[in-house]
């Protein structure tokens, strides 16, 4: 079987993460921690994600001529995906991600996006051969809205799959919405999009409706230790997570994201794509760091064949 074709556009980030005790309060230090450096961004980490899946991926971002730009090209590079559409920003830092991850694996961030923000259209617009190449083409809310939006309406235009992960969660133009195939907010993003509470489980029927009622074919709900919760207009369908020794969340989201438009593009139907996903975020939380925990296919298939005994 021909291996699926993803693209990607989206953020670049070196991760500096503080792994510490507990995470720390308003106006706390809290000292002792292990520091890591790490490469990620949630559109290279789900580039990374779906690559390590078998999936063909090329990616679409920036960079700045700091000394993390070489770096993170490189990184993509060595692991296969096309970087074609990675560009050097003259006079930008690369985008930087600053996280403290605690002893349970909680996790709070704060990123200067640098580069980032400078994904503009008229860059993206260069490289319309890889949408017309795309099964599947995801975006993410780390580089600008206008661009997000180009990228979604060409990648309808050239009959791709379009994946919308809105994080971090912000306001929207509404005509995004139509747009979008997949809607993959985690609980925050989900209630801070909806405007409706996402406290427990039964609030995510509720919730679901609401998005699709403003115009995505499917919504999923990424909901942590309770796995995922996927819905159309005809189905509503809860898919358990699997039961993981959970180390640090830190990229869980974006393992889910990757793996997804692997399965999508794979032909796989929602709930199975769902389990795939699934299982692909919840060994993500075993390991440390963001690039460097997401799994390869073969532990996520010994995962999956494991729970179906």
């Amino acid at each position: 079987m021909a291996a699926p074709r993803i693209l990607i556009v989206g953020s670049i980030n070196v991760d500096i993460v503080a792994l510490t005790e507990r995470l720390p309060t308003p106006g706390e230090t809290v000292t002792g921690g292990t520091l890591l450096i790490n490469h990620g961004g949630k559109g290279a980490n789900q580039a990374v994600a779906a690559r390590r899946l078998g999936a063909d991926v090329r990616f679409i971002g920036c960079v700045g001529d700091d000394t993390f730009g070489p770096e993170l090209r490189q990184s993509m590079v060595a692991e296969g995906i096309g970087v074609q559409g990675l560009a050097t920003m003259a006079g930008m830092h690369s985008g930087t991600a600053v996280i403290v991850v605690d002893a349970v694996g909680r996790n709070q961030i704060a990123v200067a996006s640098g580069a980032n923000l400078h994904l503009t259209v008229d860059w993206v617009g260069r490289f319309l051969e890889d949408f017309a190449w795309a099964q599947v083409v995801i975006c993410q809310l780390e580089v600008p809205l206008d661009t997000v939006l180009w990228t979604l309406r060409t990648a309808r235009q050239y009959g791709a799959t379009t994946v919308l992960n809105p994080a971090p969660a912000q306001p929207m133009p509404p005509e995004i919405w139509a747009l979008v195939d997949y809607v993959t907010p985690n609980e925050v993003e989900a209630a801070q999009v909806s405007g409706l509470p996402l406290a427990a489980l039964s609030d995510a029927d509720n919730v679901v409706r609401a998005l699709l009622a403003r115009g995505p074919r499917v919504v999923l709900l990424t909901l942590g230790a309770q796995g995922a919760f996927a819905g159309t207009l005809d189905q509503m369908v809860h898919v358990p997570a699997f039961p993981v020794t959970v180390v640090d969340t830190t990229a869980a989201g974006d393992a889910f994201n990757g793996a997804l438009a692997v399965a999508l593009a794979e032909g796989r139907p929602l709930a199975g794509a769902v389990r795939f996903a699934n299982a692909a975020a919840g060994l993500a939380c075993t390991q440390r760091g963001a690039q460097n925990s997401l799994p390869v296919r073969t532990q996520v298939e010994a995962l999956l064949a494991d729970t179906r005994a």
